[in-house]
């Protein structure tokens, strides 16, 4: 058997929060055109239900959208019941909710602070511990979490330190966990995303005026496509990376590396 049919995803059962729009929606759909069946969770049901009806018409898999509040652990854990109803088994998590605030840290009030923190890294935990729970049962499993380069580097010029703050913890979580559950077949990764142009970020007043900037400081003069971070989440959710885990990989057009 090829590299490309050992890189199929057939059959295989995987969740994605903030399925419903953005890099979510796009990993939901380069998954499912692997071969996957996909739950697509959203905070925002109706439209989960428009994109898990988009995937399934599509690429011709099973799709389905389920409500989540990722921080809020009662909501996390009936989540996973609903899967399971459907699913039976969860073979891959992708846990990629989030948010973003840009705002100057003398000017944020600690609650603007801690709803980045909860949705950003707590809503990660919650997701991928639940999960891990199950995949540990089942015998194995891979949990993908979208952390950015934004752990990497101090993003200029918008200011926004509690978002830089949660995606560095996104990733030591991500290693942390790796290391507990390596020698039980559960393997734990992230991508860490450069500037990507989701329609999010094109429609935002606070951020399109920063896009022209944001491409002069790139190596590549542009800003990256959702489609563009497909083949990574293809690769960690599938079986040909099973000694990938502990790792993040990131997705930026040589961003860091300047």
């Amino acid at each position: 058997m090829g590299i490309l049919e050992r890189m199929r995803l057939d059959g295989k059962k995987i969740f994605v929060t903030g399925g419903a729009q953005g890099i979510g929606l796009s990993i939901a759909m380069g998954l499912a055109e692997a071969g996957a069946d996909i739950a697509l969770v959203d905070i925002n049901l109706p439209e989960a239900e428009k994109a898990a009806r988009l995937v399934k018409d599509k690429t011709g898999r099973e799709a389905f959208a389920v409500y989540a509040d990722v921080t809020c652990p009662q909501s996390v854990d009936t989540m996973i019941e609903t899967i399971l109803k459907k699913f039976n088994r969860i073979d891959v998590a992708f846990c990629n909710a989030g948010i973003a605030l840009n705002m100057a840290a003398e000017e944020m009030t600690y609650e603007q602070w801690k709803n980045i923190i909860d949705v950003n890294l707590s809503g990660v935990f919650l997701t991928a511990v639940a999960a891990g729970k199950v995949m540990l049962k089942q015998g194995g499993g891979s949990i993908i979490n979208t952390a950015s380069m934004s752990a990497h580097v101090v993003n200029v010029p918008q200011r926004q330190s509690a978002y830089n703050t949660s995606k560095a913890g996104v990733i030591q979580l991500t290693k942390s966990l790796a290391v507990e559950w390596a020698t039980r077949n559960v393997r734990v990764n992230s991508i860490s995303p450069g500037y990507i142009s989701t329609e999010l970020i094109l429609a935002s007043p606070t951020l399109k005026p920063l896009i022209d900037e944001w491409k002069k400081l790139s190596p590549l003069k542009r800003l990256g496509t959702p489609d563009e971070l497909q083949a990574i989440a293809v690769y960690l959710a599938g079986d040909t990376s099973m000694f990938t885990t502990g790792s993040d990989f990131i997705i930026d057009g040589a961003y860091t590396s300047i």
